[in-house]
C-alpha cells in the first residue's frame, strides 16, 4: 500500500510520538476516488471520473477544499481505475486555492491488487492511516455548499452512535431512496416502498464502526478483501448506532455525461 510517498522536495507534516521521533499525522477525512465510472464512458477512459471537471475543476476538488477549510489538512484518496492520474494531478502537499495546503495519502488498490475493494473494503484498507472519528465522502458527488463543521464532528464523536449519515431528497435517478430517517434523527433500514431518503455519501464514522467483528475484514485489509457499505450501515442501523440528517443543499450524483453537462451549463452563484 503505497501512503505517504514522499518526493525529495516535499517537507512532511508530523507529529511527536513522546519518544524523540515523530509519525505523520493520521488522516481526518477520506475521498473514495476508485471507481471505474462505466456509465461516463467515454469520458472516463482516459479519465479518472472524479478528475472530471465542473465548473473548471476536478469534480473531487470540490470536497477537498471544503475540508480544507474546515481545517481538514490531512486527507487521505482511495484510487483504482487510472489512480496513477489523480496521484500526478495532485501530488503530496497541493495548495487549494481559495482553501490552503493539505497533505495527501494515497492508497492506490489498483495498483496493490488489481482491482477496486468497494467501498468498505476500502476503507478499511485504509483505516490505519485514519483518525478516531472521520470523514467520507465520494469524490464523484458534487455537493459544493456542504460545510464538514467541526461542530458536527464534535457532537458525533460525543455521541454513542458508531455513524452519521447525511441524506438528501431522492433525485430522479433513485427515486425510492435508501434509507429513512425517524423524528428523534436516527436512519432507518426500512423496506421500500416507505418514505425514504438517498444517501448523499457524505458521512462521519467512528472507527469502531469498522472493526474486525462488524466486517470480518482486520484492519488495513492486507488480503485485498472488497466489500459492499451497505449492508454494515443497514446492521448498525437495526441495533440504532447510525444516526442521520437531512441535507437540503444541491446534491448532485455526477454518474452520466448527461448530468456532468448540466452542470457546467447551469453554473449558480456560489
Amino acid at each position: 500500500m503505497r501512503l505517504n510517498p514522499l518526493e525529495p522536495h516535499s517537507e512532511p507534516s508530523t507529529e511527536n510520538r513522546g519518544d524523540g521521533t515523530t509519525a505523520i499525522p493520521v488522516a481526518s477525512a477520506m475521498v473514495l476516488a476508485a471507481g471505474r465510472g462505466t456509465r461516463m464512458r467515454p469520458l472516463t477512459d482516459e479519465t479518472p471520473k472524479p478528475l472530471l471537471l465542473v465548473q473548471g475543476k476536478p469534480l473531487m476538488q470540490w470536497h477537498m477544499e471544503a475540508l480544507c477549510k474546515e481545517g481538514h489538512h490531512e486527507q487521505l484518496i482511495n484510487m483504482a481505475w487510472l489512480g496513477s492520474k489523480i496521484e500526478a494531478y495532485f501530488g503530496l502537499n497541493p495548495d487549494l486555492p481559495g482553501a490552503g495546503r493539505i497533505r495527501l495519502r494515497y492508497s492506490n488498490e489498483g495498483k496493490d491488487f488489481g482491482y477496486a475493494l468497494e467501498t468498505a473494503g476500502g476503507i478499511v484498507r485504509a483505516l490505519p492511516y485514519l483518525s478516531a472519528v472521520f470523514w467520507v465522502v465520494a469524490g464523484d458527488v458534487f455537493a459544493p455548499e456542504f460545510k464538514f463543521s467541526t461542530h458536527h464532528q464534535e457532537a458525533f464523536a460525543s455521541s454513542d452512535k458508531l455513524a452519521h449519515l447525511w441524506l438528501v431528497p431522492n433525485p430522479a435517478h433513485n427515486p425510492e431512496g435508501d434509507f429513512g430517517l425517524s423524528d428523534e434523527g436516527l436512519a432507518l433500514n426500512l423496506p421500500k416502498p416507505a418514505n425514504l431518503f438517498t444517501f448523499s455519501t457524505i458521512a462521519l464514522y467512528k472507527k469502531e464502526f469498522f472493526d474486525l467483528a462488524w466486517t470480518g475484514i482486520p484492519s488495513g485489509n492486507s488480503k485485498g478483501k472488497a466489500a459492499p457499505l451497505a449492508p454494515l450501515l443497514r446492521a448498525a442501523m437495526n441495533r440504532g448506532l447510525v444516526s442521520a440528517s437531512l441535507y437540503e443543499g444541491a446534491w448532485t450524483d455526477v454518474g452520466t455525461p448527461e448530468r456532468l453537462r448540466e452542470l457546467n451549463q447551469n453554473i449558480p452563484a456560489l
